[in-house]
């Protein structure tokens, strides 16, 4: 046999919770140096983990095989791999019927629902340490089962009757070739073929500790009480396709098995395309003549005197745009929402980079006239990034679950869930939690996490504050505290709900990625996160809370009640004096965004006397404009004490209001476009960098284009690096 035939098809990734002990890039970096061509993820009941598992897998050039490792209620074990499309559909739904029985903690699924939805599904049954009848049963039932399928199947489907297969797995005990030879009898006389799977739980031998160290943790004991919870062998490592042909040799059909299995999977996550929902109210009208229509009718009773040429010009390029991209319903769903939640009296407003958009804007979904205030569309939508937009909505908190219960019923359970979130280890949680495990005292734990946890990853400054707290770093039980913790960090911990980001689809929502309970009671999640569904391209929508929507609702009930005029958002005076001498005083607790300590220090500083003052305040009161020398500048000019530095009409255009110093990332984007020539998307391209910066120095990719490009038009050399200085410190805050 040649050493490549093997693939391994069995792999848990530490989203198999407290069970895997390696992330899912670690897994498929140690497979691209084995020589893997491929490999299968099977993670425990869920494929929370398979989107990372998709990028990390075409990251390397290791082709991922999709699969779960699914319990059912009898005890039996099962891995279950799609082999196209359709079936990674009904593995889905499976998932879902799964988790949706009995309390959100439990997985509940049978024969008889395999049976009934399992169809185009190849099934490895796992043996494991059970009674020969028992595990005889099970066999005859797999038979079974494959027999129902392969009956049911269309002819030209491709579905073969070899869908069912035994797995074997070395336990590194006495007798264990002997017990192979067994195994592979008994499915010879239930007339199913048997597969090599290595039962994979971390990526390198040397994660074998911090294996123990979650099983002890997900068992609430601590590692010398472990006993039987322990793994059986500190084997469980992802090992080569040539040591895997040595370890099984004399079954090499069964190792080969597992590349017949790869080759028939041929599923991929890329071929998951979504479909967004039908929203048009006039039948057979397509989404973008809808939007237009409804932007068209909007129009009005934003610019009552008439649009000005500019919004004008810049709602056909929007519109324009979101028609290349296909976006529209987008912007309809949206909408819709919106509308509705209005007309229930609920104050609601779009925030975030959904206020550059004009078309948002005329919609009602923003408050911010974009065109007036210079913002950039293509920070929102661009042709260059191959993502769909995010719109932030925020609603009255009190009234916000109002709006969630409604989507639910006008999209129906079967097309909308909330995103989740991927609750992970930190350093406190981390320390805290392989203190228990590894019986420390309390109070020492206590200590760790309370002086060290900021620490971890600073070993000066971690040996100082130990000496501080009389703590002995060399004391091996600590040692290995400190090195389990650090394992730990980012390691996925549970699934918890987005706040408010709704995924809704047109097509049956448990076909595309299984949903499952949320914790909070008439609300169901999808297994993905808001970073995995932009991989894939889906839409969300977030439906947040804030509870000064309410405050102002109640105020402008109090104006009407007082006879003194109707008011909502749009309407409010731009700029009242007694208003801004309270704010200028630092007169601000209660103030949504500038009643904090660091905030009211700074008020008396700029004396904000405009509503673009309190946009400068709250942005300037960041790590970022300190780190990128801005704060100072800003406030000497301002003050009169320094003229601001604006070399060009094009500078004094984009940063005149600011003083000459770049506060926005909107002016980031444009100072890259008008002074150094860079194409709307790849300013967008900038901007994202910035907010990856910190981890990835993304920002520096930039810099000769930015600063040649600058230098090219004529601005002085010295100059054009002190303005991407600044923008760097864009990479520590947002605005």
């Amino acid at each position: 046999m040649d050493v490549g035939d093997y693939i391994e098809l069995q792999v848990a990734t530490n989203f198999s919770f407290l069970h895997g002990a390696s992330h899912p890039d670690e897994i498929f970096g140690r497979a691209a140096a084995l020589g893997y061509q491929a490999i299968g993820i099977t993670d425990i009941n869920s494929v929370a983990g398979m989107i990372r598992a998709h990028v990390a897998a075409e990251k390397v050039g290791v082709r991922l095989v999709p699969g779960c490792h699914l319990e059912l209620i009898d005890g039996t074990r099962l891995l279950a791999y799609p082999t196209g499309r359709a079936s990674w559909g009904r593995l889905c739904r499976l998932l879902t019927l799964g988790h949706m029985r009995g309390d959100r903690q439990s997985f509940s699924l049978t024969w008889e629902d395999l049976e009934a939805d399992g169809a185009d599904l190849v099934v490895i049954l796992l043996p494991d340490e059970i009674a020969v009848e028992v595990l005889t049963a099970r066999l005859r039932r797999l038979a079974a089962l494959v027999r129902t399928h392969a009956a049911l199947s269309r002819p030209d489907s491709g579905y073969l009757p070899d869908s069912g297969y035994l797995g074997l797995t070395l336990r590194h005990r006495p007798g264990d070739m002997r017990r192979l030879r067994a195994l592979e009898a008994l499915a010879a006389e239930a007339g199913l073929p048997t597969v090599v799977v290595g039962d994979v739980l971390y990526h390198d031998a040397q994660r074998h500790i911090l294996q123990d160290a979650v099983t002890a943790i997900r068992l609430r004991t601590t590692l010398d009480r472990l006993g039987a919870g322990r793994e059986t062998n500190r084997d469980r490592h992802l090992k080569s396709p040539a040591e895997m042909a040595s370890l099984y040799r004399g079954f090499e059909r069964a190792l080969a098995a597992s590349r017949t299995i790869a080759r028939r999977c041929r599923f991929s996550l890329s071929e998951l395309s979504y479909q967004y929902p039908a929203e048009s109210d006039v039948a057979g009208e397509l989404p973008q003549a809808t939007l237009a229509r409804l932007v068209r009718e909007a129009l009005p009773r934003r610019y009552p005197q008439g649009a000005p040429p500019t919004v004008l010009a810049q709602l056909k390029h929007e519109l324009d745009l979101i028609g290349r991209l296909a976006y529209a319903p987008y912007f309809l769903t949206v909408n819709t929402i919106v509308q509705h939640a209005r007309s229930l009296g609920i104050v609601c407003q779009g925030r975030g980079s959904a206020a550059n958009s004009a078309v948002c804007y005329v919609l009602g979904i923003t408050a911010i006239d974009p065109v007036r205030s210079g913002l950039l569309f293509e920070r929102f939508v661009s042709a260059e990034r191959h993502e769909p937009p995010d719109i932030d909505v925020d609603f009255e908190s009190d009234r916000r679950e109002e709006v969630i219960q409604w989507i639910y019923r006008r999209y129906g359970r079967g097309h909308a869930a909330l995103c989740a979130t991927v609750m992970r280890y930190q350093p406190r949680g981390a320390l805290r939690e392989v203190g228990k495990v590894l019986g420390l005292p309390e109070d020492v734990t206590a200590q760790l996490a309370k002086h060290l946890a900021s620490a971890l990853d600073d070993r000066e400054v971690l040996e100082a504050r130990a000496r501080e707290i009389n703590l002995d770093l060399g004391d091996r039980r600590l040692m290995l505290t400190l090195h389990l913790a650090r394992q730990l960090l980012g390691v996925p911990r549970q699934l918890g709900t987005h706040p408010g980001g709704f995924v809704l689809t047109h097509d049956r929502l448990d076909e595309l990625v299984p949903v499952q309970p949320a914790a909070m009671e008439d609300r169901q999640i999808i297994v993905w996160d808001k970073d995995d569904i932009d991989v894939l391209r889906f839409m969300k929508v977030d439906v947040l809370g804030l509870g000064m929507l309410g405050c102002l609702r109640r105020c402008f009930e109090l104006i009407e009640d007082h006879r003194l005029g109707q008011m909502d958002i749009a309407t409010i005076p731009a700029e009242d004096p007694e208003t801004y001498a309270m704010i200028a005083r630092a007169d601000t607790i209660g103030t949504f965004q500038i009643e904090s300590r660091a905030q009211m220090s700074m008020l008396p500083r700029l004396k904000p006397r405009t509503f673009y003052d309190l946009v400068v305040q709250v942005a300037i009161v960041r790590p970022g404009p300190i780190q990128g020398d801005m704060v100072h500048p800003y406030l000497r000019r301002r003050e009169g004490l320094e003229k601001p530095e604006c070399p060009s009409p094009a500078l004094q255009a984009i940063l005149g209001k600011t003083l000459g110093v770049p506060l926005f990332q909107e002016q980031a984007m444009q100072v890259a476009i008008h002074c150094a020539g860079f194409t709307p998307g790849e300013a967008d391209q900038l901007r994202r960098s910035m907010a990856t910066f910190k981890h990835t120095g993304g920002v520096s990719a930039f810099r000769d284009k930015l600063v040649q490009g600058m230098v090219d038009r004529g601005y002085d050399l010295n100059f054009a690096e002190r303005t991407f200085g600044q923008l760097e410190g864009f990479g520590s805050y947002g605005c």
